[in-house]
């Protein structure tokens, strides 16, 4: 084989190499480019056409900064004869039907010497890692939306005004919210487990452990009420709640729990009942009227959508609703919608003062809280507006440091106060 028709058989294995190659003369003269190199890089030119041009008018940079890592890279060759992998690059690509289409580059630059070690030619190597890094970048938004929406879950938990925790599929507790670990003032390294079950008061530990079994056992829903030692040694009645999490194979993939306090109202139960034995029947009502608010106030059925109560989220200083449980929208008859600001959806917000309540939260910074306070909400259906009581707290949350918005909690008690009032009009007639 002559030298001439060696040096054609060795073209055409460049021009098929499968990865992508130019070659260029030590000042930057595009002198050959295999097939794969021209695919990707001249969809609207021919190889022979840019042959004997520069670089970089062939392949003008983006921008001047990314010109200059193609040209460093260049000169590093030429000054060392030695390879240079660029760092990763943005070179965008003509569209046929105009305008450009991004690109990334990862791109290796390799010095061709003669026997006496000079540079005869640069051999660039390129990969297009468009869609590896279009990928990573998405991995990447993935991960911080991942992070925002375990943030957000950690808000919620931390502040609503419920004792919530969370147990794995066997159900062993593994984490309790703030609201918990004040009450009963030990860490959670000492509640994790079965720990807990210590907290509670000695003669109601064997019945709240057979109902905690049982549920976990069956995959149904879990209550009970018992006495939780509070840290400074007293027992209090509770009432807890706990909901399994099923995934599409309907398998258990965690626990979750909440409940509240409810000392006052078991002893409000027991002082009507005092009062008068012949009204055992109104108690008993009073008391399954009890029943029904706590659990429907204290179901904590899902992290966001069911939390225990009613629940809701107002965002900037308009208060325009972001997010509002179930409970939270049945109250106000679905007059919500996601960016309207109460005024605006509860109009009677503003002359009841709740609006006031929300601007002082939001301009100080501080809690504002009230407990049986009146809500008079008018009907949709033309009928009678409806005088409710709500415990609420208003609870405002921090972005960067700043006061964003302001979390709502609230209880509906107005079972609660029409059972008292009916104790107040009982009391004299007893005495």
């Amino acid at each position: 084989m002559n030298a001439e028709a060696a040096s054609v058989e060795y073209f055409d294995l460049f021009r098929a190499l499968p990865d992508k190659y130019l070659l260029l003369s030590p000042a930057g003269t595009v002198l050959a480019l295999n097939d794969a190199h021209a695919a990707s890089s001249l969809p609207q030119r021919r190889p022979e056409d840019v042959l004997g041009l520069d670089f970089f008018d062939v392949w003008p940079p983006n921008s001047a900064a990314e010109g200059a890592v193609v040209r460093q890279s260049h000169q590093q060759v030429r000054d060392t004869h030695t390879p240079h992998t660029m760092p990763l690059i943005r070179y965008d690509l003509p569209l046929p039907t105009g305008g450009y289409e991004p690109r990334y580059w990862q791109a290796t630059h390799f010095p061709v010497l003669s026997p006496a070690g000079e540079l005869r030619y640069i051999l660039q190597k390129t990969e297009d890692v468009t869609e590896q890094h279009l990928g990573e970048l998405r991995n990447q938004q993935m991960q911080r939306e991942l992070a925002e929406t375990h943030e957000r879950a950690r808000f919620i938990l931390e502040s609503v005004p419920a004792m919530v925790w969370t147990a794995s599929p066997d159900g062993q507790r593994d984490y309790f919210n703030a609201r918990w670990l004040e009450f009963t003032g030990l860490p959670m390294a000492e509640q994790v487990g079965e720990q807990w079950f210590a907290s509670l008061h000695p003669d109601d530990r064997a019945l709240v452990r057979q109902r905690w079994t049982e549920a976990v056992a069956n995959t149904s829903i879990y209550q009970v009420e018992y006495r939780l030692r509070r840290a400074d040694g007293h027992y209090r009645w509770v009432l807890m709640r706990g909901v399994p999490h099923l995934n599409e194979q309907g398998q258990v993939t965690m626990w979750v729990g909440g409940g509240t306090d409810i000392q006052e109202q078991k002893q409000l139960v027991q002082e009507l009942l005092e009062t008068n034995e012949q009204q055992a029947a109104l108690s008993d009502q009073a008391y399954q009227a009890y029943q029904a608010a706590e659990g429907q106030r204290d179901a904590l059925r899902t992290l966001f959508a069911e939390a225990p109560a009613m629940f809701a989220i107002f965002r900037g200083p308009e208060h325009r609703f972001e997010f509002g449980n179930q409970r939270y929208l049945a109250l106000f008859e679905g007059r919500y919608a996601e960016g309207i600001p109460v005024a605006q959806a509860v109009p009677e917000a503003v002359e009841q003062g709740y609006i006031e309540l929300l601007d002082k939260v939001y301009q100080t910074g501080q809690p504002v809280s009230g407990n049986e306070v009146p809500l008079l909400v008018p009907s949709l259906t033309g009928t009678e507006p409806r005088r409710v009581y709500l415990n609420f707290s208003y609870q405002p949350f921090r972005e960067n440091g700043r006061v964003a918005g302001v979390t709502a909690f609230a209880y509906d008690v107005t079972d609660l106060v029409h059972a008292r009032q009916t104790l107040e009009q009982q009391r004299p007639s007893v005495a």
